[in-house]
């Protein structure tokens, strides 16, 4: 099969058995202890480490490697206050509302509710956008044609994945929140048509009191099957 594309050799380090296994031992010890936080603290973060954990999300796979992924950065006190006003607004509809009984029972031993002071509270809201499809402008002309991106949920979903394990890495703290519906974040973050919000993630260091829920997580033998 002979192809037009542009191709370079593979930048790839061979580990030993030994070093494969240590790396990915600590990296699993690492992400166990990952925990999602509702309780921030509003103490500065280094921009860097923000830029990094994006860029990191940007290196995902991605269908065709079209990237269809934007990610917006709110450290803006104004711009975080309306964002939880907003998110506050249809969070409490869902609450009082939308959500069926058994979606509630699912969520009381979480402890959450409507109230989000954590999209104030964190130093940083990375807002993840998927962009439903692409748009190119043609220079000469200035016509913008709209044109197909595949699998932008699930690229998006790998970029988001890889996001939390970088700042989880670099000893922040996360929560990855999905008020429904999202419309109101295209607005008020000025978002072009194509763009659709996939999750909204506060950033930060936990609050000094902070307390998560005691739950588990399903061991090995409940979520792999393996054919030998």
């Amino acid at each position: 099969m002979t192809s037009n594309y542009n191709f370079q050799p593979l930048q790839f380090e061979r580990l030993s058995p030994e070093e494969q296994l240590a790396h990915s031992r600590h990296f699993l010890a690492a992400m166990r202890t990952r925990r999602t936080v509702r309780d921030f603290s509003t103490e500065s973060v280094p921009f860097e480490i923000i830029e990094n954990a994006i860029a990191t999300a940007g290196s995902a796979p991605s269908g065709a490697n079209q990237q269809p992924w934007t990610f917006v950065v709110v450290s803006n006190p104004e711009i975080k206050r309306q964002i939880r006003a907003a998110a506050e607004a249809e969070e409490k509809e869902s609450y009082e509302h939308r959500m069926s009984e058994e979606w509630l029972e699912a969520l009381a031993p979480l402890g959450t509710d409507w109230h989000k002071p954590h999209l104030e509270d964190a130093p940083y809201l990375i807002v993840v956008f998927r962009q439903a499809y692409g748009l190119h402008t043609e220079p000469q002309t200035g016509e913008t044609t709209k044109f197909k991106h595949y699998y932008s949920e699930e690229s998006v979903g790998i970029a988001v994945g890889m996001l939390l394990c970088s700042l989880h890495q670099a000893g922040l703290a996360t929560l990855t929140h999905t008020p429904n519906p999202m419309g109101f974040l295209s607005d008020i973050l000025q978002r072009p048509s194509n763009e659709r919000a996939f999750v909204v993630i506060p950033v930060g260091y936990p609050a000094a009191d902070a307390k998560v829920p005691a739950i588990t997580k399903k061991p090995l033998n409940e979520i792999m099957v393996h054919f030998d």
